[in-house]
């Protein structure tokens, strides 16, 4: 088994799509949610959204951009600064060995716009060839594997909210199998109302949209729902003894993936999946619970996810557990694109030396585990992390990662 190491960082967020931005957001305590006036127009029960920030279309010909969604350009400028930050040549990406696995679950405007032509016009050629590459939950691997030219693996993994970690931890496996020599992965998530209606409608959202910087409040005995998110997160795998052979600077190391299924509700998480998970990963990284620093949690505001994952953290980890905080309170639920993010996030929050707050976090309910939130920034390098992901249909995916 080879090790895997991370040679790259690519990020467009409601937190920057930059890594100086995005770690001063995060050192910060920097909120991305806003509240969105069109849907407050289309009646929206929650209006509120994460923002993109800082992020410019990326320069490309007319007859490329004919088949991307605005999620697919977000991957391309993610997957560009990865590979650009990992070193690899032309050559390297136009290779065998370089693969392109991302999570995503959608693609709503394509299909919603699809049908209406079609309903409009009584007739379907007026919807155009270039629509069916926009339509497929794979369209984003397709397309980016077309542009970049890699020659490996190439596919999509949609696992609901746990997408963008399954997708990572995937690669890791091929990459620690010798399948692959390089692969870039990750998540996407479209960031538009037409994605979130039927969502909206499940009451799942906060409705806090009198102060949209507090409305995601992660493990807070407050919390009301959590607030959609997304944007693209991309990192740069590579095999370890390769990457070092080259003399690349190695970001950190991927030292566990594990998943796991809950085998009980479609919407309603039973815990004691993401507690099999955590388990799992811990193992397979044989690493043991005193040696994690930090652990990021998948918590999205939601009154029974919160309190299914820290009944799990607190199974493990008991009294004695490292510190813990939800990213989300600051970027909101980022969804298929969330495990993959959280790499980004914890990569660059841990080469900075500090631990991102738990923003927003007061206190847990009276009856609930009690975790070891970070209120505020921890200035303390986490130096070994776990990082959780959990999605409908009781999809849980856990990785444990080493910044060096």
């Amino acid at each position: 088994m080879y090790k895997v190491a991370i040679v790259g960082l690519g990020i467009v967020s409601v937190l920057g799509s930059d890594h100086d931005t995005v770690t001063e957001s995060l050192s910060k305590g920097i909120s991305g949610i806003v509240v969105d006036p069109e849907r407050i127009e289309l009646g929206f029960r929650s209006p509120l959204t994460g923002k993109i920030k800082g992020y410019q279309k990326p320069e490309l010909k007319n007859k490329q951009l004919r088949t991307l969604t605005e999620e697919a350009l977000q991957a391309y400028k993610a997957a560009v600064d990865a590979y650009s930050q990992a070193g690899w040549s032309q050559e390297d990406l136009n290779n065998p060995q370089t693969g392109l696995i991302l999570g995503n679950d959608s693609t709503t405007i394509p299909v919603s716009e699809s049908v209406a032509i079609t309903k409009d016009e009584r007739r379907t050629l007026p919807i155009g060839a270039s629509r069916i590459f926009m339509s497929l939950n794979s369209h984003i691997t397709m397309n980016l594997n077309t542009l970049l030219q890699t020659q490996g693996a190439s596919w999509t993994i949609s696992g609901a909210c746990s997408s963008g970690g399954h997708a990572i931890g995937q690669a890791a496996d091929l990459i620690a199998l010798g399948r692959q020599e390089r692969i870039l992965c990750g998540g996407v998530q479209e960031i538009n109302w037409q994605a979130v209606c039927s969502f909206d409608a499940t009451e799942a959202f906060s409705i806090r949209d009198d102060d949209p910087a507090r409305a995601s409040r992660p493990f807070d005995k407050e919390r009301d729902g959590l607030v959609p998110s997304g944007g693209a997160a991309i990192i740069a795998l590579e095999r370890m003894d390769l990457a070092q052979k080259r003399g690349a600077t190695i970001l950190g190391e991927v030292l566990g993936y594990a998943f796991s299924s809950d085998g009980y509700k479609l919407s309603v998480p039973s815990g004691e999946g993401l507690e099999r998970c955590m388990r799992d990963v811990l193992n397979r990284s044989r690493v043991a619970t005193a040696e994690i620093d930090y652990i990021c949690a998948h918590a999205t505001s939601t009154p029974v996810g919160d309190r299914k994952e820290a009944e799990a953290i607190y199974k493990i980890f008991g009294a004695d557990m490292p510190w813990v905080s939800s990213l989300k309170a600051m970027t909101g639920h980022e969804m298929w694109m969330a495990g993959a993010a959280q790499v980004v996030y914890c990569t660059l929050m841990s080469r900075a030396g500090f631990i991102a707050p738990n923003i927003n976090f007061v206190e847990q309910e009276a009856d609930a585990p009690t975790l070891k939130i970070a209120r505020e920034t921890i200035a303390s390098k986490p130096k070994i992390m776990l990082l959780n992901s959990a999605g409908f249909g009781g999809t849980n995916s856990c990785l444990v990662i080493k910044v060096y």
